[in-house]
């Protein structure tokens, strides 16, 4: 049995779309190295980023239309990895190939199917749709390569009482550590919902809402198995509805966490921030973006720094990682799901047998 932290039979995100032209991307998924380009059709091909030949990484080399030559000794293979050129020889070894993987844009991101590629259904794509809602307006990013793994992030954004601390001066407030909250959970996902009614609001969303009067807030967190996260987040005017379902006196944003294993301590996070309010003012995206990343100051550059060191510290220290409070509630459900999906991977059903990994794929 691996000792793998993430189920291979899901869709990660590899990248945003706008980021895969007609040129040679590596990128590393599931500590398999990948490299994808954008078709002349306009679809993504994704190929394991190793030549069949000597290993040497396809990334490498270069495009020749819509196949990839290796830059080692010019072997070509198409976007389904089939080898269509050897050089000094007229025949091809049939077996000479590269493994490729199912691959879909869509939300505004490109996904990549990890696992069994005969499981790969698109209907099981994330729902991101608030990347491309026209009643949303944002701008995300994403940390490529953050340097701890992805369920540290999971744990983070399922537990916002960390808001109070880490976040003081933006989006904190003693608030949220004194508000009861409730979590639900199915087979597949975790939902942690927290109220906190008639007080102030934080610096970050007083100035979304415009004016200073007592608030509602609310957090409403989704996680979606393996590694997907929508926090619907928001204020409203103490006493207008808006636990009723009334937000008309308030503003929402929703937060969109999309987490890819790099490798066993390292993830892909990206990140966006959409809103309600102010559509057509790029002015508010600008700040709302900044808001978030911005050279270290930003919410989530404050958590980059804790997500980071406590990586470090649960590499170094020989004792249990966590101990657990009331708050972890909706984080210890999230790690029970995915540890569910790990090991119904390894232990398939009767008369099946377990795929073996890929020979390049890297070991943990």
């Amino acid at each position: 049995m691996s000792n793998r932290g993430y189920p291979l039979n899901a869709w990660y995100a590899a990248a945003w779309g706008h980021e895969i032209q007609h040129r040679l991307t590596p990128r590393t998924l599931c500590e398999t190295d990948l490299v994808l380009y954008r078709r002349s059709d306009g679809e993504i091909a994704a190929l394991q980023d190793a030549c069949w030949h000597r290993l040497l990484p396809l990334s490498l080399g270069r495009l020749d239309g819509d196949s990839v030559v290796c830059g080692y000794h010019g072997l070509a293979f198409d976007p389904h990895g089939r080898c269509t050129h050897m050089p000094s020889q007229e025949t091809i070894n049939p077996a000479a190939c590269v493994r490729s993987f199912p691959v879909a844009e869509r939300h505004a991101l490109v996904w990549v199917w990890m696992g069994d590629p005969a499981r790969a259904d698109t209907a099981t794509i994330p729902d991101f749709h608030w990347n491309a809602d026209p009643a949303l307006a944002g701008r995300g990013g994403t940390f490529y390569s953050l340097q701890c793994e992805y369920r540290l992030v999971i744990d983070n954004l399922l537990d916002l009482t960390h808001e109070t601390f880490v976040h003081a001066g933006s989006i904190g407030h003693d608030s949220i550590t004194r508000a009861p909250f409730d979590v639900t959970h199915d087979e597949r996902s975790v939902t942690v919902q927290r109220w906190m009614l008639d007080g102030d609001a934080p610096p970050f969303w007083a100035r979304q809402l415009g004016r200073d009067v007592p608030v509602d807030r609310w957090h409403n967190i989704h996680f979606e198995a393996p590694s997907t996260i929508v926090g619907d987040v928001g204020v409203a005017e103490a006493g207008t509805g808006a636990p009723q379902g009334d937000r008309s006196h308030g503003v929402t944003g929703y937060f969109l966490a999309a987490l890819t294993p790099e490798t066993a301590t390292s993830c892909h996070y990206f990140w966006n921030f959409v809103r309600d309010h102010h559509l057509d003012d790029p002015n508010w995206t600008e700040y709302l973006h900044y808001a978030h990343v911005n050279d270290g100051e930003g919410v989530y550059d404050q958590d980059k720094a804790v997500l980071q060191a406590q990586q470090i510290a649960v590499s170094k220290y020989d004792r249990p990682p966590f101990y657990n409070l009331n708050i972890d509630a909706g984080a210890m459900w999230a790690r029970r799901i995915i540890d569910r999906l790990i090991a119904a991977e390894e232990t398939p059903p009767a008369g099946e047998q377990a795929s073996a990994p890929s020979v390049f794929a890297r070991q943990a």
